[in-house]
């Protein structure tokens, strides 16, 4: 790695207050499927050697499901999703067991926290989990999240631990994401299987072409599951380190500033609470589609979206939802909460803001979405 590249990293490392810690699956499991006492053991002791340094850390844990079919000695994963939720249930304890003796050793208390998709998408309820996770850190608390597989269906699922870790981190404003998994960092195999690349500064379709996925018996992400979460976490202005959690001291190595794993670098601008909820959190109840100015002026001139330009309304939506912002080619380039329901937004497309009253016979605002609850991704 060049000394500028090396620089920025240390620099990167050396403002980390806050770090979400995710360790995989195939981490954590032995070759028999059961948990790897010494393993986790020896994370967990890196954890505590950050806050005796007055890091704070929220671990984001998989591993629910292989402890479960580990304490339940069954052949392979299951396949029905009664089975894994079965699996997750017993492999839950299992798991919360052995990390509560393992920070307990340590001198640190730990909290489980399980989530589900819905619990951070309702405002009110993610504002609550928030205030959860930073009072249990202001207690010296570990929190150890995971998702909850016990009752998590495709319609509340996150999808992976990935995404949950890089939703973590912007929920609770963390400075860093680290993902540990089983392989070194990103690595280009157009030049050897041993490559890693040690910085990426944008997650562009050349890294995504290099990304080779790789989902093991127990997992459930691959490469392409942590690519999301870097875009996710990158874009708010924080960074992503992706790093083998099969090797002894590595995230020690990674507060030491030595060259470990790869590192996504964040944008410019760290992106405030709200606006994070926009654009991560809550799923599109519908669409606009706007001409090419006012794409521009959203993208360039940190404008608020008005009806004259908007050329077309998608969906079923209603004043206060989150909608897509789309441009003419049909590609989401933003999201933010509009003010005015569909079948409004579909009668004063294309109108100046004067004319809205006139059409619809009220104004209860000028802009369809205000630039205070936009965001472009």
């Amino acid at each position: 790695m060049s000394d500028s590249r090396q620089n920025m990293r240390e620099e990167i490392i050396g403002k980390v207050k806050k770090v979400v810690i995710k360790v995989g699956t195939n981490v954590l499991a032995g070759d028999d499927g059961a948990i790897d006492k010494r393993r986790m053991q020896q994370i967990v002791s890196q954890i505590a050697g950050l806050r005796t340094k007055g890091v704070e850390v929220i671990l984001v844990t998989s591993g629910a499901i292989g402890a479960g079919i580990g304490e339940l000695r069954l052949a392979e994963r299951p396949k029905t999703l009664p089975k894994l939720q079965a699996a997750a249930a017993v492999g839950q304890c299992a798991l919360m067991r052995e990390y509560y003796h393992c920070f307990r050793d340590e001198g640190l208390h730990v909290a489980q926290v399980l989530l589900t998709g819905d619990d951070v998408k309702a405002r009110a309820r993610h504002l609550n989990v928030r205030n959860t996770l930073l009072t249990l850190l202001e207690q010296g608390v570990i929190p150890v999240v995971n998702e909850n597989d016990t009752v998590s269906t495709d319609e509340i699922k996150f999808g992976d631990n990935d995404k949950l870790s890089a939703l973590v981190a912007n929920l609770a404003g963390a400075q860093l994401l680290i993902i540990l998994s089983n392989v070194e960092g990103l690595i280009d195999y157009a030049v050897s299987p041993d490559a890693v690349v040690p910085v990426v500064e944008s997650v562009t379709k050349r890294i995504e072409e290099m990304c080779v996925s790789r989902k093991s018996a127990l997992g459930t992400g691959g490469m392409s599951s942590k690519l999301l979460a870097a875009r996710i976490v990158n874009r708010a202005g924080e960074a992503v380190i992706v790093a083998s959690g099969l090797r002894d001291g590595v995230i020690a190595d990674i507060f030491a500033g030595k060259n470990a794993g790869t590192l996504f670098l964040p944008k410019k601008g760290r992106m405030a609470g709200r606006k994070r909820w926009i654009a991560f959190f809550v799923s599109p109840a519908g669409s606009v589609t706007v001409d090419a100015g006012a794409e521009r002026a959203l993208r360039e001139g940190g404008k608020s979206l008005l009806a004259s330009g908007i050329s077309q309304a998608g969906g079923a939506f209603k004043a206060g939802d989150t909608v897509s912002i789309r441009n003419l080619a049909g590609e989401e380039f933003g999201r933010g909460i509009v003010q005015y329901g569909a079948k409004d937004v579909d009668q004063i497309k294309g109108l100046k803001t004067g004319e809205i009253a006139h059409v619809l016979g009220k104004k209860p605002c000028d802009e369809v979405i205000h630039r205070d609850n936009l965001v472009i991704l």
